[in-house]
């Protein structure tokens, strides 16, 4: 008798795809909802609810200093500076693309 599987979602990884469980622990939210994750390579993730309730957590690492251009780092002081001066435009009226 044949068997019947659902197919998987584009995107979705199966079993068969050579997936393997690393490490298991289970743990409680906090009440904020928040959860440890043990020996965490990174700082800050990426979030991705599924539709079976499992969380998909990608790792996200920020830019070093020294990867941005050294001329977007000057423009960038100079904004700042102005900003501090107080030496800003006029305040742009976005009421017309407000929602009502």
């Amino acid at each position: 008798m044949p068997t019947l599987s659902k197919p998987h979602a584009k995107g979705m990884t199966s079993p068969r795809d050579g997936i393997s469980v690393v490490e298991q622990y289970d743990t409680s939210a906090d009440s904020k909802k928040r959860i440890s994750l043990r020996g965490a390579q990174a700082k800050y993730f990426h979030v991705k609810a599924l539709s079976n309730g499992s969380y998909l957590l990608e790792p996200r690492v920020l830019v070093p200093r020294n990867a941005v251009p050294p001329r977007t780092l000057k423009m960038l002081e100079q904004s700042v500076a102005n900003l501090k001066k107080g030496k800003v435009s006029a305040p742009i009226d976005l009421t017309a693309f407000a929602e009502e």
